[in-house]
């Protein structure tokens, strides 16, 4: 019998292929991680509404969402780290007056501070997920937001990012940027799931392919990079498998010893 381990998968690119499909490969092999006694885990941007079918299909109760901000174990909420609100009203009113358009993100909903915008809906639509922003402008009053999108072409985020200390910018799409409390990833929200379950560094695994898991790769100790993910991601991880086309995820999981 192998001694437990916590594996971390993250969803677009890695547990999801580019038409958002779940390979039957990689189904079966989450279910054998749990045969063999593992936990099996989610890292990932999305909102806990926008992965609710996939938990249900694997099975997986605990997760790390918004890149770490709202973390979940075994169906509770143990950590949160919500943006700074007065700070982002003050970028809301600037991006306005960019024609740069926000959606206010909580651990329920998302809502769009304008009522139609050709760049979140280009961006939203790649997801193919069936919840779409609905327009309230004031949705970030009086609740905790883990994450807000801000949808600028590649390179105009830079003057958000000179002037807003409080938050990290990471783009996810040519024209959309997560925008993130200052300091927050995927790789803390691991740590905190780990000291819970009280799991040993060498026994935490994560798989990633995207910009937003360089620092998750780079942290724990057995990381694994998909074939498809950039550059920038194999270079932090310590292992690379197959593309996720090409059954990366069972590849991954023989490659380092845990199928």
């Amino acid at each position: 019998m192998q001694e437990q381990s916590v594996i971390f998968f993250d969803i677009d690119g890695t547990l999801l292929n580019s038409k958002k499909e779940l390979p039957i490969s990689t189904k079966e092999s989450i279910f054998k991680l749990k045969e063999l006694g593992h936990v099996v885990a989610i890292a990932t941007g999305r909102a806990p509404f926008m992965f609710e079918d996939l938990r249900k299909e694997l099975d997986i109760h605990t997760y790390v969402s918004y890149n770490g901000q709202y973390v979940v174990l075994n169906g509770e909420v143990i950590y949160t780290n919500p943006l700074n609100i007065n700070t982002l009203e003050k970028l809301t009113e600037e991006a306005l007056q960019n024609d740069h358009p926000v959606v206010f993100m909580d651990h329920e909903d998302m809502k769009a501070n304008v009522p139609d915008h050709p760049y979140i809906k280009e961006s939203i639509e790649t997801l193919k997920i069936s919840h779409f922003p609905t327009h309230d402008p004031h949705y970030y009053k009086g609740r905790e937001l883990y994450q807000s999108l801000l949808f600028c072409p590649v390179g105009e985020e830079k003057q958000y990012e000179q002037k807003y200390d409080d938050f990290d910018f990471v783009r996810w799409h040519p024209v959309s940027v997560d925008i993130l409390p200052k300091g927050g990833s995927k790789a803390k929200g691991i740590e905190r799931i780990a000291k819970e379950l009280g799991v040993s560094p060498e026994r935490i695994y994560a798989f990633g392919d995207g910009l937003n898991d360089v620092e998750m790769l780079s942290t724990v100790q057995n990381s694994v990079a998909m074939g498809n993910g950039e550059e920038l991601v194999k270079e932090a991880a310590k292992f690379v498998t197959k593309s996720v086309e090409e059954d990366g995820i069972r590849h991954g999981l023989e490659m380092v010893g845990l199928l």
